[in-house]
């Protein structure tokens, strides 16, 4: 009888610890989680062991009672390769929620028919100096089909593939050539470890392949931000006399022209929709997402 008593003081001593205030339970949580990596670590000699619901459960109520210190040193059964698959998720979760209907719509038109197809693309090549536009406009007045521009777009770059005009260097390239005196510009969203999107801001020379500089924000741009953004990537380097842009809205704002005057710099509209006009910033933006953004959280 007495040893049964002093069994039910320890244990009642021992739960005391476990739910009062301290480090006991950080430690028997600690212990128990070891004890249950391994044996998870012992069922499969692979390289990746595989978990089951239970696993996850018990890894996840263990690590509530640890030490957040000591928790970073337990996650070793965590590759970092599933860590940056499951922030993909979370980013790509993030754009699903924000841009994707929440309602299901009817499935639209099929789209163009081949007739249709072969009329815009003959009256292109008999026309190359006809824009979408012009080209809708004329399907409607004499087809008298109602056709949209961005259906005449979307039908161009799949199905036109003009020829060639010669092998000679694009206006960028021959520009670009005259030192210092043509410059590209650019810009890429990414998302931190927290989710909260980074507008950054690329400036690359035409002819020596540098880069200028880099500008950064936090948050939605707007049109004194984005001249922020630039100011700040070409301070050191100085205003060049040409600067080569894309068709992005963004470089559409009043201040950002206004801010081009007064720095007495000439802008360069790219080709729309045709990256080769753009080539060597759009291939440092890839650059930057494959060898470091895609590994690295900030």
């Amino acid at each position: 009888m007495r040893t049964v008593l002093l069994l039910v003081v320890h244990f009642l001593a021992t739960l005391a610890k476990l739910v009062g205030p301290g480090d006991a339970r950080g430690v028997v949580a600690d212990s128990l989680l070891i004890k249950h990596r391994l044996i998870v670590i012992n069922q499969s000699r692979q390289r990746a062991p595989n978990l089951t619901g239970l696993d996850r459960f018990l890894f996840g109520f263990w690590s509530l009672f640890m030490n957040p210190k000591r928790l970073f040193k337990s996650n070793v059964i965590l590759k970092t390769s599933t860590f940056l698959h499951f922030y993909k998720i979370l980013v790509n979760r993030k754009y699903h929620r924000l841009f994707l209907s929440q309602r299901k719509a009817k499935p639209g038109p099929k789209g163009p028919s081949m007739e249709l197809i072969r009329a815009i693309v003959e009256l292109k090549q008999r026309n190359a100096g006809y824009g979408c536009p012009r080209i809708a406009q004329l399907i409607s007045t004499v087809f008298g089909i109602e056709i949209d521009k961005d259906v005449v777009r979307r039908v161009l770059a799949k199905h036109y593939h003009p020829n060639s005009g010669g092998n000679g260097p694009s206006w960028l390239s021959f520009i670009g050539h005259a030192k210092d005196s043509l410059r590209s510009a650019d810009l890429f969203r990414c998302e931190s470890i927290l989710l909260k999107s980074h507008w950054v801001v690329v400036v690359m020379d035409q002819y020596t392949r540098r880069i200028i500089g880099f500008g950064i924000h936090a948050g939605a741009v707007d049109g004194s931000n984005l001249c922020w953004l630039f100011n700040s990537a070409i301070a050191r380097m100085g205003t060049p006399t040409y600067l080569s842009t894309d068709h992005d809205p963004l470089f559409t704002f009043h201040r950002w022209h206004a801010n081009l005057q007064i720095l007495e710099i000439d802008e360069i509209k790219t080709v729309p929709h045709v990256l080769v006009s753009h080539s060597f910033v759009e291939r440092l933006i890839g650059t930057l997402r494959r060898e470091y953004l895609v590994q690295v959280l900030f």
